[in-house]
């Protein structure tokens, strides 16, 4: 493997745990109203319907944040394998 393609793949990881990492930090802070609201009222399942959907939400967002990682990946590997084909044939002549 190249050193180009482990940076991508690096990169890409790293875009990926930090999505992941800001997804959680984003419904443990988005989980404080929500709690204190269910401290308000501990019967009301709205609370609760809403954090679901908030959570669902946000969960989708980050979700198609990696994905759109993995399609950049995906794209720069192929643009990558080119570069290597390229440098490959050169050193051939």
């Amino acid at each position: 493997m190249s050193k180009l393609m482990q940076i991508k793949d690096l990169v890409q990881n790293l875009v990926d745990k930090g999505a992941t990492t800001v997804e959680e930090i984003h419904k443990a802070v988005a989980d404080m109203p929500f709690d204190a609201l269910k401290k308000i009222d501990p019967g009301a399942g709205a609370t609760e319907s809403a954090r679901e959907f908030h959570h669902q939400t946000v969960g989708g967002v980050y979700n198609l944040i990696r994905k759109i990682n993995q399609e950049v990946g995906n794209f720069a590997e192929e643009i990558l394998e080119g570069v290597d084909q390229t440098r490959d044939d050169s050193e051939n002549y």
